[in-house]
């Protein structure tokens, strides 16, 4: 869901707070329905499903998909669950030519395709998908995102 634009002068509303861990079987119907989307549309991807914590929770990989997605994944996830915004947000940055963010402790992925996962307005985890373009990353993850409960 899209937050309305915030007024001119009015203080940016915060991202929710962290909830409870997503479940083993929350996080495998949000993989199934990233599967789906990204096999509806012939993409070959690896979808990371991760905790509050950034710790690994569900994993996929179809077959065919590069290796480097398997890694790419679970650094988006990690990236929106921890900085709870999608890992977009610093691909925007950095296109802006913001690359402040270079120089943290944690380095955030600067790709389109990390996503957090919002249940009851907390934050219960994360999702990250690689292996097709940025925006199709994102695709693929919002799919996923809207099937969690």
């Amino acid at each position: 869901p899209s937050t309305p634009p915030a007024s001119p002068g009015a203080a940016p509303v915060p991202p929710p707070d962290y909830g409870p861990p997503i479940t083993n079987e929350q996080a495998k119907a949000v993989a199934a329905a990233a599967f789906a989307e990204a096999k509806k549309n012939n993409w070959r991807m690896a979808f990371a499903i991760v905790g509050p914590a950034g710790e690994l929770v569900y994993f996929e990989k179809m077959d065919g998909t590069q290796m480097a997605s398997v890694m790419m994944a679970q650094g988006k996830a990690r990236t929106a669950v921890m900085f709870r915004r999608p890992s977009k947000t610093f691909a925007d940055q950095y296109a802006a030519g913001n690359t402040a963010f270079t120089t943290f402790t944690e380095q955030p992925v600067a790709s389109e395709g990390g996503i957090p996962i919002v249940v009851s307005g907390k934050i219960i985890g994360a999702i990250g998908a690689s292996g097709g373009t940025g925006q199709q990353d994102g695709v693929a993850a919002a799919a996923g995102v809207s099937a969690a409960k």
